[in-house]
């Protein structure tokens, strides 16, 4: 479980200031390398997608790390955004936990 107080790091900052701006890439070009269009990927660095597996393996193969690397950045700002929202702290906190069985 996440306990600090300090939001991680998105895909788009992981994507654009770890990966892009380093390399030298711009969207389209990182778009046309992953066989995907433009509005992929900038969704996904503007933070309005999230990485699937498949889109992981892609960057994987890509960039030479893993899959797990993209999807935990992605765990990691999902779990954060779930326990850092009011309407989604309700639901959670609403949940009992069950009795283990004998």
């Amino acid at each position: 479980m996440l306990t600090t107080k300090r939001r991680p790091a998105t895909i788009g900052e992981i994507l654009t200031e770890e990966f892009l701006q380093p390399m030298g890439l711009t969207q389209a070009a990182l778009a046309e390398a992953m066989g995907a269009q433009r509005k992929h990927v900038n969704e996904l660095c503007n933070e309005r997608r999230s990485v699937t597996a498949s889109t992981a393996l892609i960057l994987a193969r890509l960039f030479g790390n893993s899959a797990e690397y993209w999807l935990n950045v992605q765990r990691r700002s999902d779990l954060w955004n779930a326990m850092h929202s009011p309407k989604e702290r309700q639901r959670i906190d609403r949940a009992k936990p069950l009795k283990r069985a004998a």
